[in-house]
């Protein structure tokens, strides 16, 4: 159970869960067209993706053993119950079979992509946790970029099977932009990068007296909590906005269930920034828990095929 923790379960299934869906939306808005899809191979692809989020979860604990003892001393977990060593074999362990997974798919399908962002992301969460994490709102950044990165690998992998003048193309003759409909994917990246870049500023929030003994510049340390959780609120806004710009200027067919699941997600966030902005009692806590809410919320419109 401590090393459950340790990998962030909860999160790894959630990321588990947005691959599936962006695999599920593509197949079922796309049924009645010829679209390649190989299921073992898109397997290794969720499961390496998994690998890396939880080695960046473990290195991410481990330089933070010194914040964690007074942040959360009761969650602590490296030093406490998992032998540092352990975290660092296991973290290495973990990335090397994600590469490999990485290498393979490109290999197979002759294509550099799926190695290039493997490769990407495992330096990006390691210098994350040893440096960027420290510099105000670029590590929040980094973690926005890496949240949007999960559906468009997923698009990737549809891509490069269903490319033109490939052994593997479902239609050698047309592209996969002339073919499926993935529109609403970028939206979804792009809304899922936002939203996990103001929940990042939002845990800071939470974690200050830690941060300040590690040297992290945070926009709460140098703004207040409060000021940092409205500005990260707002800016999370930013995808209902989004939202309601592409549902009235794109041309694609989508269905009612789609715009539904964003307009309650959207509500979701902006009656939280109104709560926080009028009642000075509510816990950071009680924020992260309804963002994560809105998210999951979000995250149902890839599923949205089943009521349409």
């Amino acid at each position: 159970m401590k090393f459950l923790k340790l990998i962030r379960i909860t999160n790894l299934m959630v990321i588990i869960l947005t691959m599936v869906g962006v695999a599920d939306y593509l197949l079922k808005m796309h049924s009645h067209q010829k679209v390649n899809f190989n299921f073992t191979h898109y397997v290794l692809l969720i499961l390496s993706t998994v690998l890396i989020a939880a080695a960046g979860n473990m290195i991410n604990d481990y330089f933070d053993i010194k914040a964690d003892r007074v942040n959360k001393p009761n969650r602590l977990i490296v030093s406490k119950y998992i032998k540092k060593r352990w975290v660092i074999i296991l973290h290495w362990t973990f990335n090397l079979v994600a590469f490999i997974i990485g290498v393979f798919l490109s290999y197979h399908y002759n294509s550099l992509v799926f190695a290039f962002v493997h490769l990407l992301s495992i330096n990006m969460l390691w210098f994350y946790s040893t440096y960027f994490k420290k510099k105000m709102l670029l590590g929040n950044g980094m973690i926005g970029l890496l949240t949007a990165f999960v559906p468009l690998l997923s698009l990737c992998f549809f891509s490069v099977l269903n490319a033109p003048g490939v052994p593997n193309s479902a239609d050698p003759e047309v592209a996969l932009t002339g073919v499926i409909n993935h529109n609403f994917i970028f939206l979804l990246a792009v809304c899922a990068g936002i939203q996990n870049f103001g929940r990042e500023i939002v845990k800071d929030a939470e974690d200050i007296e830690g941060d300040k003994l590690i040297q992290v510049k945070s926009l709460a340390i140098k703004l207040g909590v409060r000021t940092s959780v409205l500005i990260a609120l707002g800016f999370i806004q930013l995808t209902t906005v989004f939202g309601f710009l592409f549902f009235y200027t794109t041309n694609d067919p989508l269905n009612g269930s789609e715009i539904f699941f964003f307009i309650s997600s959207g509500t979701v966030n902006g009656l939280l920034l109104l709560a926080y902005l009028f009642n000075q009692k509510i816990k950071i806590s009680h924020v992260q828990l309804t963002l994560k809410l809105s998210m999951l919320i979000g995250l149902s419109s890839l599923f949205s095929t089943y009521i349409s």
